[in-house]
């Protein structure tokens, strides 16, 4: 396939300012650039399929730049619905640098901030250099200015296109850049600064938007929406990640294979056939966990998350540690359990029985577990080796009760 049949088949294409980018895709190569507000240390899954393009277009021999807004961060792009709340100078450059860091680290592309060539142009120059440029009826037409008059947008907001206008054509002078990529909600910002350069340069350069990643109701991810998966492993661990993609339903498995990894188009429909014939093994949701985890934690985490996910399922804990435990059962309550402890006693103490004849009932009708293992004998005592990592024991009671024990 070529670039742009590849980007077709994928769902990745929504929309492109001109169809000469059809051919520029497929027989140039192109700079083009790809950005995020430094709202937050961290990108997301929603910034993850934005960011992924980069690779892919990458692969077919065009150059990344990827941009985070130093200066456009600190203004906020207006939402539909209300004004963002402002963040300080001192968060925003904290969120820029964990944002670069992790930019480098999982897409390996240059980093560039607007920041750099917005700071030094004042007001004056602003409005001669850039906002004689710009109608205003042409910008209340944009969409996301449409959609806030009735509830009023501030003028901050209002010039924000302005500002993606300048970087596109700072980009423009002073890398070659001749595309923006972005998500179908930036396409305002987009045109706008394939206009500004229009009119000020006399030059064509071009745009070209994707769909965004929503869940299941629709609504795309991110931090605003509060339903955020993030990138950074310590804010969204590989096995949390793990649990949301293989619980995915099953209508939005495949588009996410073709959106979010690089499995080929053969993969990937050998994936949709087992997922249709065999639904229950979920063969299509452990590749697109596998893929993701592994592209963004690494092959180490992917196997500890699966491994984490199968002791859940079994009920066999005995081979996970102490941070392991913790993180599975990281909203249980944990009571203390003192070696010695007769297994009756312990099942009253941490309430998985109300009495001891309940606790008896439970024990003889094989519905009790510890780390696993089944316990049959009314006079079992607790001893040290039943606490994993010399400090947690697990009880299960049925297939799906959980109680923990700490030592103590």
């Amino acid at each position: 396939m070529t670039c742009y049949e590849d980007l077709k088949w994928r769902g990745l294409i929504q929309d492109i300012s001109d169809e000469k980018l059809i051919d520029k895709l497929n027989n140039e190569k192109l700079t083009f650039y790809i950005g995020t507000d430094p709202t937050a240390d961290s990108m997301h899954i929603g910034h993850y399929s934005s960011f992924l393009i980069s690779k892919r277009l990458a692969k077919y021999g065009h150059r990344p730049l990827l941009l985070v807004g130093g200066a456009t961060g600190l203004i906020g792009d207006p939402k539909p619905t209300a004004e963002r709340p402002m963040i300080s100078k001192e968060e925003v450059e904290h969120n820029f640098k964990g944002l670069k860091k992790q930019a480098e680290e999982i897409f390996g592309f240059e980093v560039v901030n607007n920041y750099d060539w917005t700071k030094d142009i004042n007001v004056i120059d602003f409005l001669r250099d850039y906002g004689k440029y710009f109608n205003v009826g042409y910008m209340l037409g944009k969409d996301k200015v449409r959609s806030r008059m009735e509830s009023g947008i501030t003028y901050a907001e209002f010039s924000y296109m302005i500002l993606q206008a300048l970087d596109f054509m700072y980009l423009y002078e002073h890398y070659n850049c001749e595309l923006q990529v972005a998500g179908s909600d930036q396409w305002g910002n987009i045109t706008s600064g394939i206009e500004l350069v229009r009119k000020k340069l006399g030059k064509e350069i071009y745009g070209m938007v994707m769909p965004l990643v929503t869940d299941s109701n629709g609504v795309k991810f991110g931090k605003t929406e509060g339903n955020a998966l993030w990138l950074d492993k310590n804010k969204t661990s590989s096995y949390q990640l793990y649990q949301y993609l293989i619980n995915l339903e099953d209508s939005m498995i495949i588009s996410y294979l073709k959106m979010l990894t690089f499995l080929s188009k053969e993969e990937i429909e050998e994936l949709e056939k087992k997922n249709k014939e065999h639904p229950e093994l979920r063969e299509a949701h452990k590749a697109l966990a596998k893929e993701i985890i592994t592209d963004l934690h690494g092959e180490e985490c992917y196997k500890k998350a699966v491994m984490m996910s199968e002791a859940l399922f079994t009920g066999k804990f005995s081979e996970l540690d102490k941070s392991e435990i913790e993180e599975l059962f990281k909203d249980y309550e944990k009571e203390k359990v003192a070696v010695g402890t007769n297994i009756l006693d312990l099942l009253i103490n941490i309430k998985a029985a109300s009495s001891k004849r309940e606790a008896r009932e439970f024990v003889t009708g094989n519905a009790i577990s510890i780390n696993g293992d089944k316990v049959t004998d009314l006079e079992y005592i607790i001893n040290d080796k039943d606490f994993i990592d010399g400090t947690y024991i697990i009880i299960r009671r049925g297939k799906k009760n959980y109680y923990i024990g700490m030592k103590g």
